[in-house]
């Protein structure tokens, strides 16, 4: 897939709001500080359309970019941050599984994990209820550039150990927004996401 067109097409933060209903879309999900805004921004071309920060929890809507006049990309909020107030966590956890909970439209999510770090509670908490809810999923790990080659095959494979079967090496694409290694890969795993049929459940091709 080459990007060639990329519109803002608003956000979706208050019960009410509407998110666009014309188009397929596509969800990047991941805990705060995971790099997810500088993942897109590299995965895009484009260098300030998603917010970066050095302070985690910047994004607290759920943001919609029309990719090519052909589907949404949806920058989730990143969940996990602590140091804000109980409250905002639990309106943004509810603003997420309000969007994914029968949104058909939602051709599946990429998900985003720090390769440096085991998964953690709450990122085997998301793949989880992805799976239950028969959500398409990609995995993308990302700050591959800070480590070794050698380090970042065996915590591949240890991410895989620790998920016991539930996601399988296709579904997983090491990334890095510093250098661009994997982002072809990861949009021929969008594009493949984008392809599928509403309604159709299973794991999808990372392009590995």
């Amino acid at each position: 897939m080459k990007i060639t067109s990329i519109q803002p097409a608003g956000a979706f933060w208050r019960p009410g709001d509407k998110f666009p209903e014309d188009l397929p879309h596509l969800a990047f999900a991941g805990r705060s500080n995971v790099g997810k805004s500088s993942l897109l921004n590299r995965l895009i071309g484009r260098r300030r359309l998603a917010p970066v920060s050095s302070s985690p929890g910047k994004t607290r809507k759920i943001h919609f970019f029309k990719i090519n006049q052909a589907f949404y990309l949806a920058d989730l909020p990143g969940y996990g941050y602590t140091k804000l107030p109980v409250k905002v966590r639990m309106l943004w956890r509810e603003n997420i599984e309000r969007y994914l909970e029968g949104n058909k439209l939602l051709r599946g999510v990429v998900h985003l994990i720090d390769i440096r770090h085991a998964l953690s509670d709450l990122d085997s908490q998301m793949l989880a209820y992805l799976a239950q809810r028969g959500i398409p999923t990609v995995i993308a790990l990302t700050k591959a550039d800070k480590l070794s080659r050698s380090r970042r095959c065996r915590m591949t494979e240890s991410l895989l150990d620790s998920l016991g079967g539930a996601v399988t090496r296709d579904q997983v694409v090491v990334t890095s927004a510093r250098t661009g290694e994997g982002c072809p890969e990861l949009l021929k795993a969008v594009e493949d996401l984008i392809a599928r049929v509403s309604g159709s459940s299973g794991p999808a091709n990372g392009g590995k």
